[in-house]
């Protein structure tokens, strides 16, 4: 069979959504910068490209990949729009390397592109005709799972689920801007982010090549004078700290088969072991990886024991921490670079940012398998199984 393998990888460093670096960049402007950068890492001939694969999420709807593909000069390439909200950016990479392995096509590039201080609102008329704001629903509004309130679909109801206390959830918060910020000290990010020079509202500008979201300083006692999301749920836990960020960011990575990759001396980084989705109960949406996981290693004929390390998103700290505990991880080997809570959650770029952190992580330990899975609003959720090569 053959194989979708990647060859290269990249990045922007995420910035804080409304009042960080890349405020002045919309989605378009961050797909414009991370795509060429992608494919010249590559070194691969543009018009061997099949297609441009993009997620958008909250930019109104049309197919950026397309537009990005005119701007950079790749017109020959259609380009396509994904969108499954927090996995977005992992099914457009799954997209790709599923063209890839049918032998339909043999380069594409693929990720997301995210720019929450540019989001884009709807509008639609009300029952006497005045026009409001309208954004659409991820799930049909029930009590036990409000559309637009994800502190409970997602954060609250999973740890009420698993017997998650407020300090449980607050400890991962602890840990995970900890390995962040052990990261980025560390150098880690350097090589899978693409440095810019952006214009602040100011009007200076600045080299902006550093994650801005992780905190320094975090630690328990702090944490415990926050006051909670939903004061009114019962034994709440959600927090403004231990919930992801609003950011702004755009990844990619270029996948190949590994015919052509050989054919044309390319190294690959790594390759496409296996992907899964999974549908769950919208009120029980932060469990979704949970299902997800065991699927995607069952396609790729693995055990959870094969696995040297997992990042699982934090939309909210409960979610990782129900993973370990239902399907029994060690904690030790999740979100070992930071997550969503920490390094913040781009929303249709987070997949493929997870990827690329994922490939580098494992290349710099020398090992071979990791995990990267997310639920999504609505009750969704994803995973996929990436192998070193």
């Amino acid at each position: 069979m053959t194989d979708a393998v990647v060859v290269s990888t990249a990045r922007t460093a995420i910035g804080r959504a409304r009042k960080g670096s890349l405020v002045g960049l919309d989605a378009f402007a961050l797909a414009e910068a991370v795509v060429p950068a992608v494919v010249e890492r590559a070194g691969v001939p543009v018009s061997d490209i099949d297609d441009l694969v993009l997620a958008e999420s909250y930019q109104g709807g049309g197919v950026i990949a397309r537009h990005t593909a005119v701007r950079i000069g790749l017109t020959d390439v259609s380009g396509l729009a994904t969108n499954r909200h927090c996995a977005s950016g992992l099914s457009a990479v799954a997209i790709a390397a599923a063209g890839i392995r049918a032998g339909m096509e043999k380069v594409v590039v693929a990720g997301g592109t995210e720019s929450l201080s540019n989001q884009i609102l709807g509008s639609r008329r009300d029952a006497d005709g005045n026009q409001k704001i309208w954004m659409s629903p991820p799930n049909p509004d029930t009590p036990e799972a409000p559309s637009f309130d994800m502190p409970i679909t997602v954060g609250e109801n999973t740890a009420r689920e698993m017997g998650l206390t407020r300090r449980d959830v607050d400890e991962w918060t602890v840990y995970t801007q900890e390995r962040a910020l052990a990261s980025i000290d560390a150098g880690a990010f350097v090589d899978e982010i693409i440095p810019l020079d952006v214009t602040l509202p100011d009007g200076t500008t600045k080299r902006f090549d550093t994650d801005e979201h992780p905190r320094r300083g975090t630690t328990l006692e702090r944490l415990a004078e926050l006051p909670v999301i939903r004061p009114d749920y019962p034994n709440p836990t959600v927090t403004a700290a231990n919930s992801a960020g609003l950011n702004d960011a755009a990844a990619a990575v270029t996948l190949t088969s590994d015919d052509y990759a050989a054919a044309n001396g390319l190294a690959p980084l790594a390759r496409i072991r296996s992907w899964a989705t999974a549908g769950i109960d919208p009120a029980l949406t932060g469990l979704a990886p949970t299902l997800a996981i065991p699927k995607a290693l069952d396609r790729a004929g693995l055990t959870l024991s094969d696995i040297a390390l997992f990042e699982i998103n934090e939309a909210f700290c409960s979610v990782p921490v129900a993973a370990i505990r239902k399907l029994g991880l060690d904690p030790a080997i999740v979100n070992v670079n930071g997550s969503g809570a920490s390094l913040g959650h781009p929303i249709a770029a987070t997949g493929a940012r997870m990827i690329v952190t994922m490939i580098g992580e494992l290349r710099r330990r020398g090992a071979s398998l990791g995990v990267v899975s997310m639920c999504a609003g609505g009750g969704m959720g994803a995973a996929m199984v990436i192998e070193i090569v």
